[in-house]
């Protein structure tokens, strides 16, 4: 039922509204809390509890050390490398790797806001300095952020990875140590396909059939099937799933950022997640920092910090998204999987590089230069094809 509390009446003034209570707005009021704990904020969530049913990961090389120790509370599960499958290549890489996972980001934000967070709060309209929710009650304060995650943009081109998971227990220890990111010796159904796989506990896996494709719809029938296959191959026992979680992710191939509405916006909501992988964490690491660090939270400073950061952000990308037509255009969905082949046996510090969305001009020749792994005349439309 929808929440009424009057925070109107409250006699102390609200500082800052976050609305939504997803991944970005739920560290940037974790580390506001940690560095201005004077600030009076409100977060509103439509839903009944934060973080729905979702897993978050990030490389630990995405994240200064200052922001790994801040950020640690959140880290459900961490390993010091992963494992990438394709046919004919397989690697091990030494990158550490960290997954937070919906539990426990409800534990830790919800301990650190308290009576500050609002859930079954849904927002129906909002202004720099106000918010009215369903049940018609208005808040104000002296700036609102709008954290309610992606919303299209009529102004780019994208693509979308789909994902479907199952958190599943098994008969017997699967044998992992570290997470398999990347399984594509699987079919290439639907464009470039893999199976994610994170170890959990020796009996427990999350196994995430993932594909990058044209179509924004999932089949959960389909992908279930597909899951135990993968699991029967691997010699696996499933006697239990315990959760699933599925989503969409848009891959920007061309366009242009614009600003949604008339407020300062963060994560998803700002186009701030990795082009081609589409982690949104680190981003959101990094701009809660920026923003606990500001002197003063009006809406003014918050509008032109939030899309300064996310104009910088696309703009610095723009390699990202011409690998994203290189991987969707270049050649047939079944040999997609060639462009991320010849990726991961690139040096393992380029490869951290890249997940951190920090290439240098000698990345982006190395890159580039070469026979590309695809037809010459599909890379070179798909180079030519229209975008910034």
């Amino acid at each position: 039922m929808p929440d009424t509390t009057p925070l109107t009446e409250t006699r102390q003034p609200i500082d800052v509204i976050l609305i939504g209570g997803g991944l970005a707005n739920g560290l940037l009021a974790y580390r506001l809390k940690q560095c201005r704990p004077e600030l009076r904020l409100v977060v509103l969530e439509r839903a009944a509890a934060l973080g729905g049913c979702h897993t978050w990961s990030f490389h630990t090389t995405d994240l200064t050390e200052a922001q790994n120790r801040w950020i640690a509370p959140f880290v459900a599960h961490q390993w010091q490398g992963y494992q990438v499958r394709f046919p004919e290549f397989s690697r091990a890489l030494g990158i550490g790797y960290n997954t937070v996972t919906a539990e426990r980001f409800r534990t830790v934000v919800g301990s650190a806001l308290g009576a500050e967070l609002r859930t079954n709060a849904v927002v129906m309209e909002a202004g720099s300095g106000h918010v009215r929710l369903q049940s018609g009650e208005i808040i104000t304060a002296g700036a609102v952020i709008d954290g309610r995650g992606y919303s299209a943009n009529a102004a780019q081109i994208d693509r979308f990875q789909g994902f479907f998971g199952q958190e599943v227990r098994l008969a017997a220890p699967h044998g992992l140590t570290r997470p398999i990111l990347m399984d594509a010796t699987v079919t290439q159904l639907d464009g470039f396909r893999f199976l994610y796989v994170l170890p959990f506990a020796p009996d427990i896996l999350l196994i995430e059939d993932t594909s990058y494709t044209e179509s924004a719809t999932l089949d959960p029938s389909r992908l279930r099937k597909q899951i135990t296959q993968y699991a029967e191959v691997q010699g696996w026992s499933i006697i239990e799933t315990l959760r699933e979680e599925q989503g969409v992710l848009p891959i920007t191939l061309s366009g242009r950022l614009g600003a949604h509405a008339n407020l300062p916006a963060i994560g998803m909501r700002a186009g701030l997640y990795h082009p081609t992988t589409g982690y949104a964490l680190p981003d959101a690491v990094r701009l809660a920092d920026l923003i606990a660090a500001m002197p003063d939270l009006n809406a003014a400073s918050l509008m032109h910090l939030t899309w300064s950061y996310a104009g910088k952000a696309w703009r610095h990308r723009a390699l990202f998204r011409l690998l994203n037509r290189l991987l969707f255009l270049a050649g047939p969905s079944e040999e997609r999987y060639r462009i991320m082949r010849r990726f991961y046996a690139m040096p393992e510090a380029l490869i951290a590089r890249f997940y951190a969305a920090d290439l240098s001009a000698q990345d982006t020749v190395r890159l580039l230069v070469g026979r590309p792994p695809v037809s010459v005349s599909g890379a070179l439309r798909a180079i030519m094809a229209t975008g910034r």
